[in-house]
């Protein structure tokens, strides 16, 4: 980044503005912490360590993110500079770069309909195993060389900016379907009414579900898909969503955040999380290890309940299938509300 008279800007690494930002020249955390020190010299304006952990996160060290994520906060955002810069920026600040859809994401993006590029991301969303067409580790370095996947094992998404990009471009279609208004889902007192949000999915998916999962270009992963459309368009007018997804898990993670600020006048935090399985023709019920992997995932999130969604896919099932919720366990007392739809 080039300074300016008026607002300092972080030091700029190696612009990467190509369609084939090799995933190679990512830098280390201590070397985002170092570029971003640059700021902080030149202003005295300090990022706090979640706020330099965040960028960490949601970059991985590539550098267009990296400069990009700084630059928003710096002079988009415009954090004051006698304030500390936060991981609450941070995020605020990645919203804003995928909203607007700036030319190197919109480069990458338009690669996802690429055959060699869909077969090795479309398995990534579904949570499949790895494909073994003869042309399938060809098509694994070509997606790699474009940046949209990390280097090293397991395969998965380079960054969280890009698997929640990728999510987003996929199921474009399907938000532009939904009427329900944000604003009908947040309670009196500031939470996210997360009960009435999935009986309202549920609603979405009786009456449009089939249709828009035979629209959708990622066959595999539609179902998912066209939850986490509605989940965007009801959550992202003030909350977040955390994608995990990839090779061989079998399920995709979503963890839903909800700032709010409470009765007394402080911040807070409302946590949701979901697993999403398939139920495909020739497997057995997905429930049990669903239940299991639920139980894993929530572990590590410190939380005690959630939510656990069965799209059943089985051909000859779908005309006498009726979505519904029910109650469950997992093996260590974690209460689930089950959706199988």
């Amino acid at each position: 980044m080039q300074r300016s008279t008026s607002r300092a800007r972080p030091a700029k690494l190696p612009a990467t503005t190509t369609t084939r930002p090799s995933s190679s020249s990512s830098k280390t955390c201590d070397e985002l912490r170092e570029l971003y020190a640059q700021h902080t010299v030149e202003t005295g304006q300090v990022f706090t360590d979640a706020a330099l952990v965040r960028a960490w996160e949601l970059t991985r060290g590539q550098p267009w993110l990296t400069n990009a994520l700084a630059r928003e906060v710096v002079e988009e955002i415009a954090v004051p500079r006698g304030e500390p810069i936060t991981a609450a920026h941070m995020d605020q600040a990645k919203e804003r770069l995928i909203l607007a859809r700036a030319t190197h994401l919109d480069s990458l993006m338009s690669k996802l309909m690429e055959p060699r590029v869909r077969r090795v991301i479309e398995p990534l969303l579904a949570g499949a195993a790895e494909s073994h067409i003869d042309t399938y580790d060809d098509d694994v370095s070509y997606t790699r060389d474009l940046g949209l996947i990390a280097r090293d094992r397991p395969l998965r998404i380079a960054n969280p900016i890009y698997r929640e990009v990728i999510a987003r471009v996929l199921s474009s279609a399907v938000e532009d379907r939904v009427v329900d208004v944000p604003s009908a889902f947040v309670l009196p007192d500031g939470r996210l009414a997360f009960r009435k949000l999935l009986r309202r999915f549920a609603a979405f998916w009786r009456e449009h579900g089939e249709a828009l999962v035979g629209s959708l270009p990622y066959a595999e992963a539609a179902p998912q898909l066209v939850l986490m459309a509605y989940l965007q368009r009801i959550v992202n007018g003030g909350g977040f969503i955390d994608r995990e997804y990839g090779i061989g898990r079998g399920r995709i993670d979503l963890l839903v955040r909800w700032p709010y600020t409470k009765a007394d006048g402080t911040r807070a935090v409302q946590r949701r999380a979901l697993e999403l399985k398939v139920w495909r023709a020739g497997d057995a019920d997905p429930l049990k290890k669903g239940l299991a992997q639920l139980d894993d995932y929530l572990r590590q999130l410190a939380l005690r309940r959630g939510v656990l969604v069965i799209f059943d896919r089985r051909a000859a099932r779908r005309r006498a299938r009726r979505v519904r919720f029910e109650e469950a366990v997992t093996r260590s007392g974690r209460k689930v509300t089950l959706l199988r739809a």
